[in-house]
């Protein structure tokens, strides 16, 4: 946990770890980014003694992950369906767009 932190970092470092963990990272990635999204929270808090430009101007991470998390509402990604179609035997499918692809396999 990074130096200088209070409880609420504390448990944010802990619940990021725990996830990272759970998604299979080992234990050292974990750790690391953790300790660097509670870093780059305590820099945009205004938190910590100095910030790099990034971390106060770029999307913060919550907003991030959150931006992730709903990625599902647009369905599978060009790379899902094309496999799909690959298993599927489907010709032409090398070439066809995002949609094609989805019309093709009828999603």
């Amino acid at each position: 946990m990074p130096r200088g932190s209070n409880a609420k970092r504390e448990r944010q470092y802990e619940h990021i770890k725990d996830s990272a963990e759970k998604r299979g990272e080992s234990d050292k990635r974990a750790k690391e980014i953790a300790a660097r999204t509670v870093n780059k929270e305590r820099a945009r808090a205004g938190e910590s003694r100095t910030a790099s430009r990034t971390s106060t101007e770029d999307i913060s991470s919550s907003r991030r992950g959150g931006l992730r998390s709903h990625s599902g509402s647009e369905g599978p990604t060009r790379d899902q369906l094309y496999n799909e179609a690959r298993q599927r035997n489907v010709k032409g499918r090398s070439t066809m767009t995002k949609a094609q692809l989805s019309k093709a396999l009828g999603h």
